[in-house]
C-alpha cells in the first residue's frame, strides 16, 4: 500500500480528520503514478491535531521548517511540516486546515461528503483550485484534471484548453454568456482560438502571482521564525517528536504571528 493511503487510514482510524490533497490526491484520481510527498486537509480542533502528531510520532517523524501544528497557527493559513524515513525512502507531510482557494462554506460540504469515501481525498473541482498555485506545471495537471468534468458548465469554468472552449461555445452559448462574469476569459471567445489561448496566459499569469503574493505575505510574517528555526531545529535533535512539539509551540508563541493580513482566503 502506498504510505500516504496507508497514513491516511491511519489518520481516520477513529474518525474523519484527514482528507488527503495534493500530488497523492492527482495520483489517486490515475492522473499520476507517483508523487514525491503527501499533503491532508485537517479537522481544526485539537484532536485531530493530537491524533497526527500520535501517528507521526510512531514512524520517528520530525518537523520541518514551517508552523507547528496546533490549531492557532492552522486557522491562521499556515502550514505545519513533517518528514520521516519509510522502506529507505524520505517521507515528506504537509498539512492545513484552511487550503488556500477553498472557501469556508465549500470546506464544510467536502467534509461532508468525505465522510462516507475510502481513502478521502479532494474531488476534481476542488483539487482544481488547490492547484491554481505559482507552479508552472500545476496548470498542465489542471487542464487533465479539467478534462474529468462532467458537467459542461464546470468545463467552461476550468478548461485550460482553447479549442475545448471554443467547440463548447458553438454549442451551449447561452451558458457561456452567463458565466462570463465569473470568468472573463470567455467573452474573448468570439473573436477565436487565438485570443482563448492569449487570454488563457494571461489568466494563469494572474493565478500564479496572486499565490506569489499570498506567499510572500506569510513567508514575510515567518522571518524571526525563520532565522530562529536552525538553531532551534539542532536543539530538537534526538527529541521525541511531542516533545519537539512542545518546544516549538513555545518558541513558535513570541516569534510566529498567529494571522496573517491577506493571507485568507
Amino acid at each position: 500500500m502506498n504510505i500516504y493511503v496507508r497514513l491516511t487510514e491511519e489518520f481516520n482510524r477513529n474518525g474523519l480528520c484527514a482528507i488527503l490533497s495534493g500530488g497523492q490526491a492527482v495520483v489517486l484520481h490515475r492522473l499520476a503514478f507517483m508523487s514525491k510527498d503527501g499533503d491532508w486537509i485537517l479537522r481544526e480542533n485539537e484532536e485531530a491535531a493530537s491524533r497526527i502528531l500520535s501517528v507521526l510520532e510512531g514512524y520517528g517523524a520530525s518537523y520541518r521548517f514551517g508552523a507547528p501544528l496546533d490549531v492557532r497557527w492552522l486557522s491562521g493559513g499556515w502550514s505545519a511540516h513533517f518528514e520521516f524515513k519509510h522502506d529507505g525512502l524520505r517521507v515528506r507531510t504537509d498539512f492545513v486546515t484552511r487550503p488556500p482557494r477553498i472557501a469556508t462554506d465549500r470546506l464544510a460540504r467536502l467534509w461532508r461528503e468525505q465522510e462516507s469515501r475510502k481513502p478521502p481525498c479532494l474531488g476534481i473541482a476542488d483539487l482544481i483550485e488547490s492547484k491554481k498555485t505559482n507552479r508552472e506545471k500545476d496548470y498542465a495537471v489542471i487542464g487533465e484534471l479539467a478534462r474529468m468534468l462532467a458537467g459542461v458548465e464546470d468545463r467552461l469554468k476550468q478548461s485550460r484548453s482553447a479549442r475545448e472552449l471554443v467547440e463548447l461555445a458553438n454549442r451551449h452559448p447561452d451558458m457561456v454568456a452567463e458565466l462570463k462574469g465569473q470568468r472573463p476569459l470567455l467573452a474573448t471567445i468570439a473573436k477565436g482560438t487565438d485570443a482563448v489561448e492569449v487570454a488563457l496566459d494571461a489568466e494563469r499569469r494572474q493565478f500564479m502571482h496572486a499565490n506569489e503574493r499570498r506567499l510572500a505575505a506569510y513567508m514575510n510574517a515567518a522571518s524571526q521564525w525563520q532565522a530562529a528555526w536552525p538553531e532551534l531545529s539542532r536543539a530538537l535533535e534526538g527529541m521525541s517528536l511531542s516533545a519537539a512539539h512542545r518546544e516549538i509551540v513555545r518558541q513558535a508563541t513570541d516569534l510566529l504571528p498567529v494571522s496573517v493580513p491577506g493571507g485568507l482566503p
